[in-house]
């Protein structure tokens, strides 16, 4: 049978499946709807949109290149990526998933990075912020705000671990370096390339920011769609009974590594929806350690749901989803292996109140920063969220009618 055939007959079986699923069992659909979406609305879009709105502005107005110019010395011999790769890597930290896509996109669409270069770079800049870790996962699910100092270090060092090994695909396409105005100082060129970025940019600053609060809007839309998705589909898994079908072979890999088999569930439901995963891992009763490890691999795997953003986003680019995807599985085993071995030195010597001490972190009476953000978004974030979305349909009536009145 052609490839190509069978390719189109799975597509359409499993569609239809999921299609029937729903219909089979809507109040599951329903809660997993309601829960993906209270996520989504709450959290994930207030606390995104200001880092996608400022970022779109930043790379019209030529700040990225003033960056990338400034940085090419770190960011080529490390990473083999230009200079702009360091506000990418910045900005999917500070913003979250999946902002580390969608500023690669965004540079490759304007032939500042070549595709080779933008799956290296994609593969080490989509990050868990630390709102997300800090906030939701160490103090909303595991209630030990010093939890988020491990499962932090793990991840960006994972994730740079990541990058430093992705410096090695494809060797044989990297292309000679511009080095124009040579005689020119490296911050003289970076200034020049800033300026002359703004007066190729035609549109006035107002424009500017309207698009700019458009396109992250779009984009926003599309993860929430992705996350409501993603959760109705995990949740369907355990109620037809396929869930504890594909644990068992979970089982058998966390015992690999001696972990607890209670914990494949938790590692099955993480792989496709990274906060259900984390919830469940912190609701099981093995260790803390274990815990950690198995949250640490999903928060670096992404999960299906944020890799299916990914895609979406790379599909308008000629950046391939493959290489991204492995580097999701590698950066899965670093995080869960920094997290192993941080965990006497750094956790139970430092940061644990077991030997008498009461660190910074785990005192009651001082919540951190990072617990009031957190705090902050879950009781506003649905009026921003209700806000943006009046904001992004007073936008697009005001263009349809612009369009109408003038059809040129």
């Amino acid at each position: 049978m052609n490839v190509q055939v069978a390719k189109t007959i799975m597509l359409a079986t499993s569609v239809t499946f999921v299609a029937l699923a729903v219909i089979l069992f809507p109040a599951h659909t329903l809660e997993a709807s309601k829960s993906g979406l209270s996520m989504w609305w709450n959290i994930v879009f207030p606390s995104l949109l200001p880092f996608f709105i400022i970022s779109e502005i930043l790379i019209g107005i030529g700040v990225v290149r003033f960056i990338g110019i400034l940085l090419e010395p770190l960011m080529r011999p490390l990473f083999r990526v230009p200079g702009a790769g360091a506000f990418v890597f910045a900005m999917g930290i500070a913003s979250g998933f999946p902002a580390g896509a969608k500023y690669t996109a965004h540079l490759r669409q304007n032939h500042d990075i070549s595709a080779i270069e933008g799956e290296r770079l994609v593969s080490f800049t989509n990050c868990s912020n630390p709102l997300f870790i800090f906030g939701a996962v160490a103090v909303g699910f595991f209630h030990n705000p010093a939890l988020g100092v491990i499962l932090a270090i793990a991840h960006y060092a994972g994730n740079i671990m990541v990058g430093l090994v992705m410096r090695f695909h494809h060797p044989e396409s990297d292309h000679a370096i511009d080095e124009r105005d040579f005689n020119q100082s490296r911050l003289g060129r970076a200034f020049s390339a800033l300026h002359e970025t703004r007066l190729m940019e035609r549109r006035p600053f107002g424009k500017m920011m309207g698009d700019a609060v458009h396109s992250s809007i779009k984009t926003l839309l599309m993860v929430g769609g992705f996350i409501i998705l993603f959760s109705v589909l995990n949740e369907l898994l355990g109620v037809i009974g396929l869930a504890a079908i594909l644990a068992t072979a979970l089982r058998s890999i966390l015992l690999l590594f001696q972990l607890s088999p209670e914990l494949d569930i938790p590692l099955l439901s993480g792989m496709f929806e990274i906060t259900l995963g984390s919830r469940l891992a912190s609701e099981s009763s093995t260790t803390l350690l274990a815990q950690a490890i198995v949250t640490s691999f999903i928060l670096a795997f992404n999960g299906f749901s944020v890799q299916a953003q990914v895609a979406s986003i790379l599909a308008d680019t000629d950046i391939r989803f493959k290489p991204f995807f492995m580097a999701r599985l590698l950066h899965g085993f670093f995080a869960a292996f920094l997290t192993l071995a941080l965990w006497k030195p750094v956790y139970l010597n430092y940061l644990s109140t077991d030997n008498g001490s009461l660190p910074v972190l785990n005192r009651e009476d001082a919540p951190s920063f990072i617990e009031h953000v957190y705090s902050f978004f879950t009781q506003t974030g649905s009026w921003i969220t209700l806000f943006s979305l009046l904001t992004f349909i007073i936008l697009v009536a005001y263009r349809t009618g612009k369009v109408e009145k003038d059809p040129r």
